[in-house]
């Protein structure tokens, strides 16, 4: 039962950032206004046909990030600090999901809910790589500590607007969701 698990919690780890990023690219494809240089990614959530895309696709593929949650939890084992790093990976699913719900008008609940994500997801990807490296999986953990430092660090510096860094630390953030679930279909096929 545990393959199965990890295979299909593999597929998730695969879509998701996939069906996220299309959703954000669809949403600004209705939004001729929008800049990365001058708007946040959450500025499409506030009216039109963009609003329905982004806000849905947002709460869809927190969602969608439970199902690779899953996974974390079946191969944490047990172990403390895995299942810790499971729990704030569950959260910032749940903050981004509320993203969706709580659009950029809501304030200040919107900002709470945007900088929970920001922070609880790298900050998953940390916590969770320290159990990968214990568990011996090292390059997992290497690249989790690397992806999830940088997303944090993006914050640091300077920018226009907040859409390039929302959108790098996502993309940091998948780039080791999608190495951790190639090992997890890999495994267990």
């Amino acid at each position: 039962m545990k393959s199965t698990k990890l295979r299909s919690s593999a597929i998730f780890g695969f879509i998701t950032p996939i069906f996220g990023f299309i959703v954000i690219f669809l949403a600004i494809s209705y939004a001729p206004w929008f800049s990365w240089t001058g708007n946040a990614l959450s500025d499409l959530g506030t009216s039109g046909t963009e609003s329905m895309i982004f806000n849905y696709g947002l709460m869809a593929t927190g969602l969608l990030i439970l199902g690779f949650s899953r996974g974390l939890f079946e191969l944490s084992e047990g172990n403390r600090l895995g299942r810790i790093g499971t729990y704030v990976h569950v959260l910032g699913a749940l903050f981004l999901f509320a993203i969706g719900v709580l659009n950029i008008n809501i304030r200040p609940w919107h900002f709470f809910v945007s900088v929970g994500f920001f922070v609880t997801f790298p900050s998953a990807v940390i916590i969770y790589s320290v159990f990968l490296y214990k568990k011996g999986m090292q390059s997992f953990a290497y690249i989790g500590w690397v992806m999830g430092v940088i997303a944090l660090l993006i914050w640091t510096m300077r920018w226009s607007s907040v859409a390039i860094p929302e959108a790098a630390s996502a993309g940091l953030i998948s780039i080791w969701q999608i190495n951790l679930a190639y090992w997890m279909w890999k495994k267990e096929g």
